[in-house]
Formats: C-alpha cells, structure tokens, sequence
C-alpha cells in the first residue's frame, strides 16, 4: 500500500521535539525548549495590518505569484543586495520547504549537500528517490563547506560535464555560521569548472547577526537560485510563505516547477501574500525590528557560547540565526560509562535528567557516533526582548530566563563529567 521509499520516513525531527517537549510540559515536567527553530520575535505591526487589510481577497492568484509580491521581492534584492532581477524571475510558494520539494521534483542531476546539513534535504530526497551525496565538513572550518574541501571532492568523485546542483545553506542551521565574501569569491571558478548549480538557501540572510550577509548570487548570478521567504527575519513561519529567485539562464527550471505547483497546491493563500508585500517594501519599522532582531540573537549567542568556555565542548559562536552546534566528543569516554553510544542516545539522556530539550547531530545528517546536538536558543517573549532592546534595557536577564536556566542545567550537567 504505501511507497517504499516512503515506508521508513517519519515527521521531521523539528516538529517531532516541539511534539514531544510540549507533552512533557502538559505532564508537568520542566522542559528547557531548544529543539524546534521557530523565531521568537512577532510579526511587525505594519506587516500584520496589512494582512488585515486583505482578510477579503479570496481569489486564487497566479500560480508563479502575485505580481505586486513579486515586484516587492525584485526591489528587494535590488535594495539590500544590489541584485537586479525582474518580478518575472521571482516564484512565490507555500513556504521554502515546498519549493524545495518541487525543485528537487524536476530537477536531474545529482544533488551534493554539505554536512551538517539541515534535517528536510536529505528526506525529500530520499521521498522522490533522487541520487545525493553528503560531503563532509569539519569543526576547524565552522562545519561549512570549504571551497578547497568541495573541489577535493568533486576531483574524486564527480564527472565535471554532468549537472549538480549544490545545496548552499547560510548563515546555517545547524551550525550558524554564515560565509565571507571571499570564501564566497572562492566558490565561483569550481562551480563553473565542475557544471554546478546553486540552491542558496538564505532563510536566515537577514539574521546575520552583523547585518551583513551577502548572497553568492552576487558573483555566480548565471548558476545560483536564491532561496529565502518570512518565516525566519520576519517571525511568520506559520504563514508558509517561501520564495524562490532565479537567473534567467534558469527560468526553464522555474516553469518546470510552475507547472508541478498548478497540478498540487496551486497557489499560496491570497491573504498571505497580499500582506507579504509589506514585509519586502520594508522601511523604517522594518529596518528597526531587524536591527533589535539581530542585536537580541546576537547577545544571547554569545552569553550562550561564554557559558560553555570553562569546558571541554567544541563549539563555534553563532554568526547568524538562532543556532549553536556543540560537540562533546572529548567526553565520550565519561558519556560510554553512561550508556552513551551516540548523538541520539545523548539527547535522550539530556531530556530525561536536565529538561533540556535538544535535537542529536544524526539528524543533520552526522555520523551517528559523533556526539553533536543542536540547541536553538529561540524559548524567550521576543515581543518583551524586542521593547527592552529598544529601550535599552537588560532583555537577557529580564525575557530570556527560559535560555538563562536551560543553559544553567546543561552546563551543571557537564561539570560533573568533568569530576
């Protein structure tokens, strides 16, 4: 009865541990909520007013999106990336995540996906059945891909004629780690030597804790797909509102998908994206809610990272998002003496004796043994951090307490391996 590419497939991990911690909380138990990615901060007033304002709109709108939207998406780019693209270039979709699934639908070629890698690529994969490989990356280069790293690769195990598509995730979940520039310059000659194409996913761009994540659309235009929507910058994940951006080399790919899109959900919901277009006109309400946004994540990623150096976690700070990506591989002999074989297992253990809800590395697609998790740091009232940011007031210890002691009974935990 059911396809066998689907007969092992289970809910994503994300929403499994938002699931599974909100049980815990109904059974009274004390749960510390670092599991799923959901932005704390609230839709910007101006953005939800203009929802309200479309409530009425009931037709359904073109299946590419519509238009108004994607003009504001094409300004846009235009504004914060000095990118030059035309509303016809821009596909709107029931979030990022669809769109990804539609691509992947019609796209033929392999798929490479550095790991970590976020927990949905591999599974749509596995659900159409495509050929990918994961190229590993390693804790000295942030657990992204490096240039040198990709090139080496592909020289053992890629025909350089056949099409690829990379999968580019920054500033990145799991890890939070965004690319400079010239690590972005870099990229450029082997994608073309190696006949790559780009699937940039940018969800994150506007948290950039510095504000200043640059797309590598900016030095590959001719290869590289942007991939971004509201959920993440603007707190609307909820309104499933996703947008693709292609070159024009690449508008073959994107009728492909307009055309997979009209036989399944046809459009997005016309409310949604009416009120969307407030959100990519951006201003000065915008520009603010994504300043305070960032100096919020900014501040807590680093209290955060500080707690951990008087240990022996490797850990990178976040440059971007809400992410950090600790690895406890120097305690794996304390953590075996405790029935501790993997990421899953400490997960688990973590749950069950601190409260503190995370999700294991495998998930990212990790060797199973190596004892990584991925804590976001998103359980704090962003409406109360974002009015104390703006007054210049001690949010971290006023709204944040949730982190503060889930954090607190990580590190107490950890000490005591260290006895």
């Amino acid at each position: 009865m059911i396809q066998q590419n689907f007969k092992n497939s289970k809910v994503s991990s994300t929403l499994a541990i938002n699931e599974q911690s909100n049980h815990l909380i109904s059974q009274g138990k004390q749960v510390y909520k670092f599991g799923l990615g959901q932005s704390p901060f609230p839709i910007p007033n101006c953005v939800v007013k203009e929802l309200k304002l479309n409530a009425h709109q009931k037709d359904y709108l073109p299946v590419k999106g519509l238009p108004q939207l994607r003009e504001a998406i094409s300004q846009y780019y235009s504004r914060i990336e000095n990118l030059n693209y035309s509303p016809e270039n821009v596909m709107i979709g029931p979030g990022s995540k669809e769109l990804m699934f539609l691509l992947q639908l019609v796209f033929d070629g392999e798929v490479l996906i550095p790991g970590p890698s976020w927990v949905s690529y591999v599974p749509q994969l596995k659900m159409l059945n495509r050929n990918y490989h994961i190229i590993k990356t390693s804790y000295e280069n942030k657990w992204l891909i490096s240039p040198q790293e990709l090139e080496n690769w592909l020289k053992k195990n890629c025909d350089n004629k056949k099409i690829k598509l990379l999968i580019l995730n920054y500033p990145n979940n799991p890890c939070g780690a965004d690319y400079s520039k010239s690590e972005l310059i870099e990229f450029v000659p082997i994608f073309r030597k190696y006949n790559i194409l780009v699937l940039s996913d940018e969800i994150y761009g506007e948290l950039n804790h510095n504000g200043n994540h640059m797309s590598i659309a900016n030095f590959y235009p001719e290869g590289t797909i942007i991939s971004s929507g509201v959920s993440k910058w603007c707190g609307a994940g909820g309104w499933r509102l996703g947008v693709f951006t292609f070159p024009n080399e690449l508008l073959d790919i994107q009728k492909a998908m307009c055309s997979g899109a009209s036989e399944t959900y046809s459009s997005v919901s016309a409310p949604i994206q009416f009120g969307s277009i407030r959100a990519f006109r951006g201003g000065q309400e915008i520009e603010n809610y994504l300043i305070h946004s960032r100096k919020i994540l900014k501040s807590i990623g680093e209290w955060v990272y500080d707690q951990f150096k008087n240990t022996k976690v490797l850990l990178h700070k976040s440059e971007g998002g809400f992410y950090i990506f600790p690895d406890f591989s120097l305690y794996k002999n304390q953590l075996l003496k405790m029935g501790i074989k993997n990421s899953k297992d400490l997960a688990n253990i973590l749950l069950e004796e601190t409260g503190v809800a995370t999700l294991p590395g495998a998930d990212f697609m990790m060797p199973s043994d190596q004892l990584i998790l991925r804590l976001a740091y998103v359980n704090f009232n962003g409406s109360n951090a974002l009015a104390n940011s703006m007054n210049n007031k001690d949010f971290l210890n006023i709204d944040c307490q949730n982190i503060i002691n889930g954090i607190n009974a990580l590190i107490k935990w950890i000490n005591k391996k260290e006895k």
